[in-house]
């Protein structure tokens, strides 16, 4: 139900917005993730195009536990042609469980109108266990939309969560208009995987 009323809202607000984990100066973003090993809440300001400091709150559905992260994002490389643009992240979080409660990873993109190409990889310490996720992902636009139209990406993901030692790979259907994003996709091993975020 919580879910559904965050869609709701989410949906409500049509502006710009790119799929960034980081924004333009002064301003913010909220998300939502809901997957097969957390559920959280997380929102981040960008006191400039290069990071973004922020708060997430989750439920961590691994070890059946509730904490927050203080997290930073760093913009290491963006690189733009006339087809293309490149992006390539540092991110990292101290869990409020205390400083030996932590992460850090990478994750970048490349994509045209056309197509694109995603990564993340993920190393985490908490509950006195370390671990780490990883994805890929690869998509191409059924249609190449306006400005302000809705834009639409089918994509297939690949991930890795090391601690249940497992890999799988499912559809990941991603739409954006406007200051809205969301990401929605399904599989048998990983069941519903959502993100929505939204940029103001």
């Amino acid at each position: 139900m919580g879910i559904r009323i965050i869609v709701a809202l989410f949906c409500l607000v049509q502006l710009e917005l790119n799929a960034r984990p980081i924004s333009y100066p002064g301003g913010s973003t909220l998300m939502a993730f809901s997957n097969d090993t957390k559920t959280s809440i997380y929102y981040h300001y960008s006191p400039s195009y290069r990071y973004s400091i922020g708060i997430e709150a989750l439920n961590d559905k691994s070890f059946n536990d509730s904490y927050s992260y203080a997290r930073l994002s760093y913009l290491v490389l963006r690189k733009n042609t006339d087809y293309s643009q490149t992006n390539l992240y540092f991110k990292s979080g101290v869990s409020s469980k205390g400083f030996e409660n932590n992460f850090y990873g990478i994750n970048g993109d490349w994509e045209t109108r056309r197509w694109f190409a995603g990564f993340g990889f993920k190393q985490i310490k908490t509950g006195g266990k370390d671990y780490r996720k990883q994805y890929y992902q690869l998509g191409i636009a059924p249609y190449l939309g306006d400005y302000g139209d809705l834009h639409t990406w089918v994509t297939v993901k690949i991930k890795e969560n090391s601690l249940a030692d497992k890999w799988s790979a499912y559809p990941v259907f991603k739409f954006f208009k406007g200051n809205v994003l969301m990401e929605v996709g399904y599989g048998t091993v990983s069941q519903w995987d959502m993100h929505l975020m939204y940029r103001f």
